[in-house]
């Protein structure tokens, strides 16, 4: 397995386990996938323990952004961007904005994912989290706060 593709299901994982959408089946079925894909790569030897080449990785990683992290770097830098400048008077109106922001940048990380990657796997889960994501931001953006009581 790649670095490439490790990175893109380190990234996949982080993802999923930041917008854990509880009973979504689209989201568990990535969270499946993502969960197979690295027991796969811990069976297939290529994700090590610290006494064998795995610290080649951590010295790789404090070197400097890889070229897949690269590929993300604008679209992470925008959705921080937003996410700092999104507001709200209140809490929910805060993370609503917020999540928008998030969402908007989860988005954009697929996008990417589908214009360079070739794995048919990604390409799939980067499908489903362009719908799920989307499908997330226009319930929020239809949200109206609970009038007081």
């Amino acid at each position: 397995m790649t670095v490439h593709r490790l990175a893109v299901l380190a990234l996949s994982s982080l993802l999923l386990a930041a917008c854990d959408g509880g009973g979504d089946p689209v989201e568990q079925a990535m969270r499946e996938a993502s969960s197979r894909n690295h027991a796969a790569t811990v069976k297939e030897g290529t994700v090590s323990g610290p006494d064998s080449h795995g610290a080649d990785h951590a010295v790789a990683a404090a070197a400097g952004p890889m070229a897949g992290d690269q590929a993300f770097a604008a679209s992470e830098a925008e959705m921080h961007r937003r996410m700092a400048a999104a507001t709200g008077e209140t809490i929910d109106q805060a993370y609503i904005a917020k999540m928008i922001a998030h969402h908007q940048g989860a988005v954009a990380m697929a996008e990417v994912a589908l214009r360079d990657s070739r794995d048919p796997e990604v390409r799939r889960m980067a499908e489903a989290v362009i719908a799920a994501q989307t499908r997330e931001i226009a319930e929020m953006r239809a949200w109206r706060p609970a009038a007081a009581p």
